[in-house]
C-alpha cells in the first residue's frame, strides 16, 4: 500500500486535535461533579474507546475510507487524537443525567448529540484532521454516531442503574 502524504508540518489539524482535547477536558473539569470516579473514568474512557474501535474498524483495510492526520500512516498525534472523543462520552451522558428526561426525549437527545458529533467531524475535516477515500462521505458517519451513542447509554444504564445498584446494596445488608 502506497503511503498518501497529505501535509508535512505541525500546523492546523495537529492544533485541532490538541485544541479539542484540551478545550473538552476544561470542560469536564469545571463542570460540578455528578459522577463517581468509577462513572466518570467509564464516561471519558468509553469515548476514546469507541473512537479506536470505530476508527480502526473503517480506516484501515479492507474499507480504508479515510485516514487520519498528516499521512495514510500513523503517527504520534494520531495517538493523542483519541483523546479528543473522551469528553464527548463524558459530555453526553452528563446532559442526559443532568436533564433527566423521558424516553421520547431520549431519542431526540441522542439524535442532537450526533448532529453536534457530525458538525464536529465537520470542523476535523475542514481543519485537515481526516480525508475521505473511496467516496466516504460525512453523512455515512451520522448512523454511527447513532448507534454508539445508543451502545454507549444502554451500557452506562446497565452499569450504573441506581436501581441495580440499590437492590445490590440491600441484599448485601
Amino acid at each position: 500500500m502506497e503511503k498518501i502524504v497529505y501535509d508535512n508540518q505541525f500546523n492546523g489539524n495537529e492544533w485541532f486535535v490538541i485544541g479539542m482535547a484540551v478545550i473538552g477536558l476544561t470542560a469536564v473539569w469545571l463542570l460540578p461533579r455528578r459522577f463517581s470516579p468509577a462513572q466518570a473514568t467509564f464516561n471519558l474512557l468509553i469515548g476514546v474507546t469507541f473512537g479506536l474501535m470505530f476508527d480502526h474498524a473503517i480506516a484501515i483495510p479492507p474499507f480504508d475510507l479515510y485516514d487520519a492526520g498528516d499521512n495514510s500512516t500513523y503517527e504520534w498525534i494520531d495517538l493523542f487524537s483519541y483523546f479528543m472523543y473522551a469528553p464527548f462520552g463524558y459530555l453526553f451522558i452528563y446532559g442526559y443525567e443532568r436533564l433527566r428526561m423521558s424516553e421520547i426525549m431520549t431519542v431526540v437527545y441522542i439524535l442532537f448529540w450526533a448532529l453536534v458529533s457530525i458538525g464536529f467531524e465537520w470542523l476535523a475535516v475542514k481543519a485537515g484532521v481526516f480525508h475521505y477515500k473511496h467516496g466516504y462521505h460525512i453523512s455515512y458517519s451520522f448512523p454511527i454516531y447513532l448507534f454508539l451513542m445508543s451502545i454507549h447509554l444502554s451500557l452506562y444504564r446497565m452499569a450504573f442503574s441506581r436501581v441495580r445498584w440499590q437492590s445490590k446494596r440491600s441484599k448485601e445488608v
